[in-house]
């Protein structure tokens, strides 16, 4: 059995690898690491599921770049709560670009020793 600190950090490892392949557009990595279950909350209250989140992101180049910082992550059994602001730019369908500043709460859920994300909510941050 693993003691938190290793769950810690494999934690932290997943939520890194799930920005790395949001950023790439890779599908197989995105379907791989989130549970059928996942809803997907964004920070203007829309929803997705898991059929949703990976096929808005699946071989498009959806960021041009994808940061995470404050990180707190929170292992409680098999159930992990990583929160971090995510800063981002978008890439438009129009070839402009947006961007966003938000928090974000991820729930991960171990499965057979790895960990998958089950929940996601992002909220805007305070004025």
């Amino acid at each position: 059995m693993l003691r938190n600190d290793d769950d810690h950090q494999l934690v932290a490892k997943a939520v890194a690898a799930l920005r790395d392949a949001m950023l790439a557009g890779d599908g197989a990595t995105l379907q791989a690491m989130t549970m059928d279950q996942l809803t997907y909350g964004h920070s203007n209250s829309r929803l997705e599921d898991k059929a949703g989140f990976v096929g808005s992101l699946d071989g498009k180049n959806a960021f041009k770049a994808l940061d995470l910082s404050d990180h707190a992550i929170q292992v409680v059994g098999d159930v992990a709560i990583a929160r971090h602001t995510f800063d981002c730019v978008n890439n438009l369908a129009d070839g402009k670009t947006s961007t966003a500043h938000i928090k974000v709460l991820q729930v991960w859920t171990k499965v057979d020793g790895s960990w998958k994300l089950l929940a996601r909510q992002a909220s805007p941050l305070p004025a």
